[in-house]
């Protein structure tokens, strides 16, 4: 396969290429082809768009909601029409199944439907008071916004990043990884085609904390948007606090699974296995830390490791591929040293735990029981496909491991007890439960943690409210 986009940065609606600029190599995760030349942004090109950004957000705010809704709805369309080439690409330089492209795609189009309608319903309020007196509550658009996207979820993240500032009426610069750039670039050329200006919607590459630290450090950004590790997410917090800009900070996660005796094991098994191994386990909400209630944990610990070892590994345009490789050369070195460690701990391997081929990053579905707290991987987001499985006496247990780290995005409880869910819901410290199901996801609903896991939310209509300062107005008639 070749057709491979040519890479660009966005700036001002025009397409600047590699010349003249630092460049970095896009690689294949499956066959480790160097398969694109990435321009890196200048200095220059920086302050270039951020006076775009500038001049594109005095024109946006006062674009009317109609048309700005119809951009978005037109881009969504867009999306939709390009979906199955975008796929294509998003597979290319990231690595997962076609299909999970693809629907990663189209949910990026419902996105856009959805903060479409927001524009559209971005209230204030008229407050009592009397006679000869007015006050009410205004919100306006904060500002333009810098953006930081991923690489786990190339065209997602992008347009959870650059959705909710459109709709609130800002503009944004927003960087897609270096290592999947076209997925990112996909998604706002389909904004530029629906009508976007150019100087309201723009994409840079470079070197992260250069990037960063250029953007963060004019006053022309009012507000970061930033998705990735904690341990980065603080660093751009900090950032973005020496110019009091607002932030939306989604960090990592160590995802808690509480599976209780009352539940049917397959049942729950046919769910949580698919959803461990998706994207190769590089999703921020991925099911981590299974706790089990001790009555049925050998029979929930060997049908999981049972049926890791039959998924298909392979490259994601093979259609009998369940997954891929992971994304870059370092996740697979990652999750093998973090294995060692736990196996020279005490914990049991009982699936997986070693590389898949020898070419490509791929790394085997593993299985890892009766792990000790003080291993690493207990501690450290894996960020990879690994299972971790403990058992537990009670609820209480349970509920404490559940919280004992530090990372609150989100969490999972399985359980037929009605009262149980509640209490679970209400004592576990996370910004998403799910409860009997896998799904912690929706465009209508709000994306974001809490604790080390960040502030703030993604998606819903909080994730316009973000983008949005709060004016009260007091009147004298």
């Amino acid at each position: 396969m070749t057709d491979y986009p040519s890479l660009h940065l966005l700036i001002g609606g025009e397409k600047l290429g590699t010349d003249g600029r630092e460049t970095r190599d896009v690689i294949d995760p499956a066959t480790e082809e160097t398969i694109g030349s990435l321009p890196c942004a200048s200095s220059d090109d920086l302050d270039r768009a951020l006076e775009n950004a500038d001049k594109g957000f005095k024109v946006w705010r006062n674009t009317p909601a109609p048309k700005r809704a119809k951009a978005l709805q037109k881009a969504a369309q867009l999306l939709r029409e390009r979906s199955d080439e975008i796929a294509r690409i998003l597979t290319r330089e990231q690595g997962k199944p076609v299909p999970e492209g693809k629907g990663e795609v189209l949910y990026s189009a419902n996105l856009f439907d959805f903060y479409a309608g927001e524009c559209q319903r971005i209230y204030g309020r008229t407050l009592v008071r009397p006679d000869g007196q007015a006050a009410r509550i205004e919100y306006e658009p904060v500002g333009p916004v810098a953006a930081f996207a991923p690489w786990n979820f190339p065209a997602i993240n992008v347009a959870r990043k650059v959705g909710g500032p459109l709709a609130a009426g800002c503009s944004v610069i927003v960087k897609p990884d270096e290592e999947t750039p076209a997925t990112g670039l996909a998604v706002c050329q389909a904004l530029l085609d629906a009508g976007v200006p150019g100087e309201v919607c723009q994409a840079v590459f470079g070197v992260p904390d250069d990037i960063s630290r250029h953007l963060l450090g004019s006053p022309i950004v009012k507000k970061l948007s930033f998705t990735g590790s904690t341990e980065v997410g603080k660093h751009l917090a900090k950032l973005a606090a020496e110019g009091l800009k607002k932030a939306t900070m989604e960090l990592g996660g160590h995802g808690p699974v509480l599976v209780f005796d009352d539940m049917d094991v397959d049942t729950v098994l046919d769910q949580v296995v698919p959803a461990k191994y998706r994207n190769a386990g590089q999703v921020c909400v991925s099911p981590t830390r299974f706790i089990v209630q001790d009555s049925i944990y050998e029979k929930f610990r060997d049908g999981f490791a049972t049926r890791a070892k039959a998924i298909q590994v392979g490259n994601g345009f093979d259609e009998a591929t369940q997954m891929g490789p992971m994304a870059n050369a370092r996740r697979p070195d990652t999750i093998e040293s973090m294995i060692a460690d736990a196996r020279d701990k005490g914990a049991q391997v009982l699936a997986g735990g070693e590389r898949v081929g020898n070419q490509g990053f791929f790394y085997a579905p593993s299985v890892l029981a009766d792990v000790p707290l003080e291993a690493e991987i207990m501690n450290e987001e894996p960020f990879g496909p690994v299972a971790l499985i403990n058992r537990y006496a009670d609820e209480d247990a349970m509920l404490a491991e559940a919280n004992r780290l530090q990372y609150g995005l989100a969490a999972y409880a399985w359980t037929q007890d009605r009262a149980r869910r509640q209490r679970v819901t209400r004592a576990i410290e996370a910004g998403m439960v799910a409860l009997n199901g896998t799904n912690v996801s929706a465009v209508d609903a709000p994306f974001g943690g809490v604790k080390w896991s960040g502030y703030g939310s993604e998606d819903g209509a909080e994730g316009v409210t973000a983008c949005l300062n709060l004016k009260s107005v007091h009147e004298t008639l």
